[in-house]
């Protein structure tokens, strides 16, 4: 029992396990996440629904979306931005590895008589001869990815874009890490059920990683019959770290906001989102 609970509560390397698809493909979990895509009045998965609609006005003034226009939403779950952009006269293609979320999203665009164009894949791996006037990626998803993914993704985002696209991502800040704080807690059927439809006891530990700016939620789900553990990585950036990122990729960095909504960017915001062109 000692050593279970202290591999439990072991510390790993940063970025040194990925289970993104774990998480989002186990069929009770995509189901649960898809509650929470829905839930109009959080923002869990998805932004809440009155940000939703005043991040896409935005979006359509900013990159001038209009009949015609190509668009990809990478990691587009439901199909919240993407059915909103295809509304608009935009030809978009949505991205995502939870097939539970792309059926839904296939049935609600069949039903509003749009045409948009869903990819079951993992983005890191998306491939098309398509190119796009615009790529969004929104709910921080760029955090969730190691260096190595990043830049893979950075560089597959470019070879995507048209002459004079435009990339839109949001992120966390410097100011939100300060605010995170190691702990280390266990309860039965923790987030209500969210993890199995059995009982289970979940381990939660959160560790800080202050040299690389990283955080992990170290989920431990221990059910009668099986264990598993999910790790769900954050990188946080400062103006600067996240700039050069973009910059070493080919890309010149337009305009740094607080938000994809375009509010103007406060060094103590918790998030920031940016703007960078082909």
């Amino acid at each position: 029992m000692f050593e279970e609970l202290k591999k439990i509560n072991e510390r790993p390397g940063v970025f040194e396990f990925y289970t993104a698809e774990e998480l989002w493909t186990d069929e009770h979990t995509a189901r649960e996440m898809l509650k929470y895509h829905l839930n109009e009045a959080v923002d869990i998965s998805s932004r809440n629904m009155k940000f939703i609609e005043r991040s896409v006005d935005w979006i359509v003034e900013r990159f001038g979306v209009r009949e015609g226009t190509t668009g990809a939403d990478f990691g587009c779950g439901p199909g919240l931005y993407a059915e909103r952009l295809a509304e608009k006269g935009a030809k978009v293609v949505g991205i995502d590895f939870s097939e539970n979320s792309l059926g839904y999203a296939r049935q609600n665009a069949a039903e509003k008589g749009l045409e948009i164009d869903y990819v079951l894949a993992n983005y890191l791996d998306f491939e098309t001869a398509g190119r796009f006037d615009l790529i969004i990626m929104i709910m921080c998803d760029f955090c969730a990815l190691s260096p190595v993914q990043r830049k893979k993704l950075l560089a597959k985002f470019y070879s995507l874009l048209q002459p004079r696209g435009a990339v839109l991502l949001d992120t966390y800040t410097l100011n939100s890490f300060e605010q995170k704080e190691e702990s280390a807690s266990y309860e039965l059927n923790q987030l209500n059920g969210f993890w199995s439809a059995e009982e289970y006891y979940c381990f939660v530990n959160t560790f800080k990683y202050e040299q690389e700016k990283v955080t992990l939620d170290k989920y431990t789900i221990i059910e009668a019959s099986q264990q598993r553990v999910v790790y769900n990585w954050l990188q946080y950036f400062s103006e600067e770290s996240l700039r050069k990122e973009f910059e070493e990729s080919g890309f010149t960095v337009e305009a740094i906001y607080a938000d994809v909504s375009g509010k103007t960017f406060d060094p103590e915001s918790a998030e920031m989102a940016i703007v960078a062109v082909k």
